[in-house]
This record gives structure tokens, C-alpha cells and sequence, in this order.
């Protein structure tokens, strides 16, 4: 016997290793379980009707009338028109008249009997009609293209005792097949039966996984296929995009109507709003609506911003537009709004005064400069001191601060005068091979910069003298003569003056 043709292929079997028998029904199509198979029912005589299941799902009820001793799952030979066909046993006992109440079969003597339990002939000969379904299939598809017939294909079932072959097709119009019949039945020396069959139950047939990322319902548990509308999906809030809303059959997803009640029944106490809400703010349209939470979202024409707004502020705001009032905004009343720009002008207050205050002090902070003392800032305001100061010697390297120095180097700059006498500050143009040297005592301090009591340096310019020869005071040669203003700078970087 080979594997089940849904967990595997040959000798070897993929799945559950039954070899084609799963007592559980785990590899089949549309499997019913029998919850009651265990139990022992306080009946005198089990049901003689049996569920058989047939390739591909299809199901049907026989008698056991010879009281055969069946298992789900064993293989039997069944009474067709026009022949015999093997099948399996899916459901005994009591769940079988359940499911001929729900299917609304009768229990008659239309119902067919059931021969005998399937031996090693009957499985052998069902095998090899088997193997003829898809080249038969492949065939035929190739008939009704050049027929020009407007109608798919699906499958092909032969009876097991290849007599009589049925044809699943779906078509959109009603096809005239009348030729396709006669070339079928003389091609292949067999009876024809052509069923059309909806796109559903081709899908339920051909089986799939879905986008949920489980097995298509059609093709494990669902028979009975009621009609989808889109009115579904509007009482749902789904957006309307006929690529997610279509399962892989091209119509409508069956799922669509599982939770259609549940929303039903909430959608009750939610209003409808055909007319905009009106406020003193402008006109609210409404943009969405979450069913479970009882919460709307509303909209203005002039913002892109949404408000959510619960289910008894829109009644509230409904009955008071009826009464020709208008509410300030959508969330309160004027009153409330009046109470809250109070709240927040008092709280800017506060923070204005807060910040104020730390800014007054970071100010006072900043007029202090670090490192100067007192007694420096009292010196500035007074002149007398600062003389007094001049007057003094200099002190030792390191025993100054650095910003008297530098006060004291600019006040030693020379001033602009034509008097080549007032310039006593600026510093001597350097001979050829003479260079000033440094003060013993002082490294730090230059030559040019010894202290005069007097508070200016009368020393002339020694190269200048040499050659010219010193003039008189207020004399041409000295008038014409224009000293630039440099500054100090110590031995190192003067450079020797060779203008003659």
C-alpha cells in the first residue's frame, strides 16, 4: 500500500506512517473528529449509516447493512450508479445521524449500501486507475483550447472500476460541452460526467495556505460556503482593497463573516453621524470610529490633527446641536475652557518670575572677574597711586602679577611727537655686532626697559649718532626724522638696523 497523498509520495511516508490509514484523520482533507469514539453509549444497536470519504474531501453516507465490523479509516468497496468506487471510513455512531440532521440527509432506502472491505485486488486495480487521472487531465485541457470552451479545468476522478470518469470544472457562463463529451468518451473509452463547481470549493479542492499562514478553511473544515459581501468589511472598519480582502479562489475571504455578529452587536449603541458636530471652534467631521473601545475621532477642515472623543461626549454634543447650541471645543464646554487658559496664564506667570529672578543673579556673577582683587580695582579709580606705583622699583622675576607688567609696558609706549627728545621710550636700532645684553640682577627685563626716576628714557639711538652727528634740539634733521610705533620687544627679536 503506499503513503496518504497528502504526507507523502512511494513506499516511503512523510508523515504519520500509516501507510494511507490515519485512525486519527490528521492527513485528510475535511476530517471530522470523533469525540464520541471512545464512550460507551447506552444503546441496544450502534447506527448502521456510515460517513465515507471519497478523493479530495467529498463525503457521503452508506448503510452497513451486512453489519460489517469497520474502523475509521478502513477501505471499502461502495455501491455507485453505473458501477463501484472505494473509499474510507471517516465517521461511525452517532455523529453520523448528527451530521445527516445538519446536512438534512434523510434516512431512507435511497441511501447506498456497502459491499465489503477492500482486499489487495481492489487496491491494486484502484492504483492503476489512479495513475491515469493526470494524463487524462492534461489531455482534455488541451481539447477544450481548441474548442475554444471558456471554462477551467480542475480535476479528474475515475471510479475504481474504470468505467466512469467525472470532470470538476468552473466557469463564469454556461458552457455547451456537448462536443467535449463526445470526443472524452471516445478518446477514452469511458462514461463522462462533467460537474461545475464554484470557485470555493476549486480552492477548497486544490488546498493552499492562506495569508493568515494556516491551511485555507475550505479545504480542511469548512463545507458550507454563505455569501461575502463588502458590507462586511464596511461594518468592520477594513479598509475596502480588493487585493487584501480576496483570498486565493478571487472572491471575498470566508473569514469575513466570523466576527460579523460581534461587531453587529457593538455597533448598537455607537450613533451614527451623517452630519458634521458643530462647535464654536468649526465643523468636526468624523474620520474613524474604534467599535470595542467606544471611542470616535473627529476632525477640522483648517488642522490635520485628529481628537478622540468618547461615545457619550458625541451624544452630549449631538442633542445639544439640536437645541442650536454650539459647544466651545469638542473635549469641554466654555466654562471649562475659560478655567483652563486662567491655569495656564497663572503657571506662565510663575515661570516668568522664576526665571527672571535667576537671571538678575547669573548677571551679578558675571561682573565679577576672577583673579583681580580689591586693592587692583581701587588702584585704576585713583591716579595718585598709580604714580606712586610707577615710581617704584621693579620688582624680582615671578614676584610681579602679570597684569601690572602689562599695564606698566603700556604706559612706557612712546608717544607721538616730532621732538626726537619725547621719544625716549622707543626702542634702540641695534649696531652692527653690538647686541644689548640682559641686566645682571634682572634676567627678565631688558636693557631699553631700565627704570628712570625721571619716568623717560634719554638715550638716542647710537648708529644714527655716529653718523649724522647729534643735532640741537628742535633741529630739521630731527623734525624730518618719523619714528614708527612698535612695541617693546626684548633682545631676541629686534633686528639690526644696517640702513646707513
Amino acid at each position: 500500500m503506499e503513503g496518504c497523498t497528502t504526507c507523502g509520495t512511494g513506499q516511503e511516508v512523510a508523515g504519520c506512517g500509516s501507510q494511507g490509514s490515519c485512525s486519527s484523520g490528521g492527513c485528510n482533507k475535511m476530517n471530522s473528529f470523533d469525540w464520541l469514539a471512545n464512550m460507551e453509549l447506552p444503546v441496544d444497536k450502534e447506527y448502521d449509516v456510515i460517513e465515507v470519504r471519497f478523493k479530495n474531501g467529498r463525503k457521503d453516507f452508506f448503510r452497513n447493512d451486512q453489519s460489517l465490523p469497520l474502523a475509521t479509516g478502513e477501505a471499502v468497496i461502495v455501491d455507485v450508479p453505473n458501477g463501484h468506487h472505494m473509499g474510507y471510513v471517516s465517521m461511525m455512531g452517532e455523529l453520523v445521524r448528527l451530521q445527516m440532521r445538519k446536512k438534512k440527509v434523510e434516512d431512507n432506502g435511497e441511501i447506498r449500501p456497502i459491499y465489503r472491505l477492500a482486499s489487495d485486488k481492489d487496491f491494486n486495480k484502484y492504483h492503476e486507475v489512479k495513475k491515469r487521472e493526470m494524463p487524462t487531465l492534461y489531455r482534455t485541457r488541451e481539447i477544450i483550447h481548441d474548442l475554444n470552451l471558456s471554462m477551467k479545468l480542475t480535476d479528474v476522478e475515475f471510479q475504481a472500476d474504470n468505467t466512469k470518469a467525472t470532470f470538476y470544472y468552473s466557469a463564469d457562463e454556461r458552457v455547451d460541452f456537448r462536443e467535449l463529451i463526445k470526443i472524452l468518451a471516445s478518446e477514452f473509452k469511458i462514461r463522462v460526467e462533467m460537474r461545475q463547481i464554484s470557485l470555493r470549493q476549486e480552492a477548497g479542492r486544490l488546498g493552499g495556505v492562506g495569508s493568515c499562514g494556516r491551511e485555507l478553511c475550505c479545504s480542511t473544515w469548512l463545507s458550507e460556503f454563505k455569501s461575502v459581501s463588502t458590507s462586511s468589511a464596511r461594518y468592520q472598519n477594513l479598509s475596502l482593497n480588493p487585493s487584501k480582502l480576496s483570498g486565493q479562489c478571487g472572491r471575498l475571504k470566508c473569514c469575513l463573516n466570523y466576527e460579523l455578529e460581534t461587531y453587529l452587536e457593538a455597533l448598537q449603541d455607537i450613533p451614527e453621524i451623517n452630519v458634521p458636530l458643530v462647535t464654536e471652534k468649526g465643523e468636526a467631521r468624523l474620520q474613524k470610529t474604534d467599535i470595542f473601545r467606544r471611542i470616535m475621532w473627529f476632525g477640522y477642515e483648517s488642522e490635520n490633527s485628529w481628537y478622540s472623543i468618547p461615545i457619550d461626549r458625541v451624544m452630549e454634543i449631538i442633542r445639544m446641536n439640536k437645541r442650536g447650541q454650539h459647544p466651545a471645543t469638542l473635549e469641554s464646554d466654555e466654562q471649562q475652557v475659560a478655567d483652563a487658559q486662567a491655569a495656564f496664564a497663572s503657571d506662565l506667570d510663575q515661570l516668568d518670575k522664576k526665571y527672571s529672578s535667576d537671571n538678575k543673579r547669573r548677571k551679578k556673577k558675571r561682573r565679577k572677574k576672577p583673579g583681580t582683587s580689591g586693592e587692583a580695582r581701587t588702584s585704576e579709580q585713583n591716579p595718585s597711586q598709580k604714580e606712586s606705583r610707577e615710581n617704584r622699583e621693579p620688582k624680582q622675576e615671578g614676584g610681579e602679577n602679570r597684569s601690572n607688567r602689562n599695564r606698566r609696558n603700556r604706559s612706557r609706549r612712546p608717544a607721538r611727537d616730532n621732538n626726537p627728545q619725547a621719544k625716549g621710550n622707543t626702542a634702540p636700532q641695534k649696531t652692527n655686532g653690538d647686541a644689548p645684553k640682559a641686566k645682571e640682577g634682572n634676567p627678565a627685563i631688558p636693557p631699553r626697559q631700565k627704570h628712570n626716576p625721571e619716568g623717560r628714557d634719554q638715550r638716542k639711538p647710537e648708529g644714527k649718532a655716529e653718523q649724522s652727528g647729534e643735532k640741537k634740539e628742535g633741529g630739521q634733521q630731527g623734525r624730518r626724522r618719523n619714528f614708527r610705533r612698535r612695541k617693546p620687544s626684548g633682545p631676541r627679536n629686534q633686528k639690526p638696523n644696517n640702513k646707513e
